[in-house]
């Protein structure tokens, strides 16, 4: 029985270690500079004729403001008449309130029938690395662990 307890503290520290290296990780993208041409690169990459955008309510008017020039550059990229972009008011929710809500805008994009989504929220492709690169995190903190 205290075999067991000992086993879950440190099984528990280990997990405690692994999510504050994610917070860390969190706090550093949203330090990041405002990069518009991500967002104009993600809707190069989605290639639909028409498309469906969500964002954080308070990152509307950045969001907006890009719009133009990113169906410019997906014209002279993709060779294709300019997609209608529909901006959803179904909002993103905010940042957390423990990181910096200046940090860069966050959006969805997707396919109007909703097929094809394009999730580039920072958390998103956080969970998104750290779910892939768990093991190996792991391996490294703590090294091989016998079963």
């Amino acid at each position: 029985m205290q075999l067991n307890a000992s086993r879950i503290k440190v099984l528990q520290a280990q997990d405690d270690v692994v999510n504050s290296m994610k917070d860390a990780a969190a706090k550093e993208l949203l330090r990041m500079s405002h990069d518009q041409h991500v967002y104009r690169k993600c809707l190069c990459r989605l290639k639909e004729p028409v498309v469906l955008l969500r964002c954080r309510k308070g990152d509307l008017d950045s969001v907006e403001h890009v719009l133009d020039s990113a169906k410019e550059e997906y014209v002279v990229k993709a060779s294709v008449h300019p997609p209608e972009i529909i901006v959803d008011h179904v909002y993103l929710p905010p940042a957390p309130t423990h990181h910096n809500d200046h940090g860069p805008f966050w959006c969805s994009f997707g396919s109007r029938d909703g097929k094809i989504v394009f999730e580039n929220t920072l958390d998103a492709r956080l969970d998104v690395v750290f779910r892939k690169k768990l093991p190996e995190i792991r391996k490294r903190l703590f090294g091989q662990v016998a079963a």
